[in-house]
Order: C-alpha cells, then structure tokens, then sequence
C-alpha cells in the first residue's frame, strides 16, 4: 500500500516537473489534440523524432535537429538561409510556446521542410510535451 503510494507521488510529480513550463497557448493546444483523437501524449516519441531523419521538402535528409540543434537552450540556425533561431527552450525564452497561432504556423512550415509533410495532431502533441519539458 505504502509503495503504490510512493509510485503514485512519483508519477505526480514527474508529469508536473514535465509540464511546468506550459503556457495557455500549449494547454489550449494539447487539449486540441486530445479533441482531434490524441488519447496518449509520449514525450518520448517527441524526442526520438526531433533527431529522425526523413527526405525533407527540398530533397535533402533533414530532421527537427538539423536546424534547431539537441540543446534546446541555444540558438539554432536555419539550414538554407543560415538565418539564426532563437532557443526552444521556455526557461531560456520567454516567448516560446506563447502564442498559438504561432506555435501551429512553424508546425505546419517545419514539418513540411524536414519531413515533406504536414505532421499529425499526435507528432505535435508528442513534440509540443518533449519541448515544454527542455
């Protein structure tokens, strides 16, 4: 009994932790998923795809990393145009993840440079809940 609820504070506290960076655009965002049919939100997954490589839009293996970089708290830059991309990271930029209509605009754009496609509600939600958590 004690145990189970050692777990239970534990998986609390972590999906706290995970999500402590949220904002009300990601929140009203995440519950979009859930109403496009996302039951299962894997941080996990987000993380394994920001490095998976897939032709990209332009013909080029490309992935999330290519531009924006595995450390979320440092500037990226973009592959073409070498134009330089302000941090992921919440705790190092405040205006990440802060405006919705944003967020769904780079989705939208940088799925379809790396992957060639749009993503799903499932990969947003998936990479959304990894990227909060950097």
């Amino acid at each position: 009994m004690m145990k189970n609820i050692y777990v239970l504070m534990a998986a609390t506290f972590f999906a706290m932790a995970s999500t402590a960076m949220a904002t009300p655009a990601t929140d009203a965002l995440l519950a979009k998923y859930k109403s496009e049919g996302v039951s299962k939100i894997d941080a996990a997954k987000g993380k394994a795809d920001w490095t998976k490589e897939a032709m990209g839009e332009d013909g080029e293996k490309m992935s999330c990393s290519t531009c924006h970089g595995t450390d979320f708290s440092k500037a990226g830059k973009h592959h073409k145009t070498h134009k330089v991309i302000e941090p992921m990271s919440v705790r190092v930029n405040a205006e990440r993840f802060t405006d919705e209509k944003k967020i769904e605009k780079w989705f939208k754009r940088n799925c379809k440079d790396a992957w060639a496609r749009e993503c799903t509600s499932q990969e947003k939600a998936d990479f959304l809940t990894f990227m909060l958590a950097q």
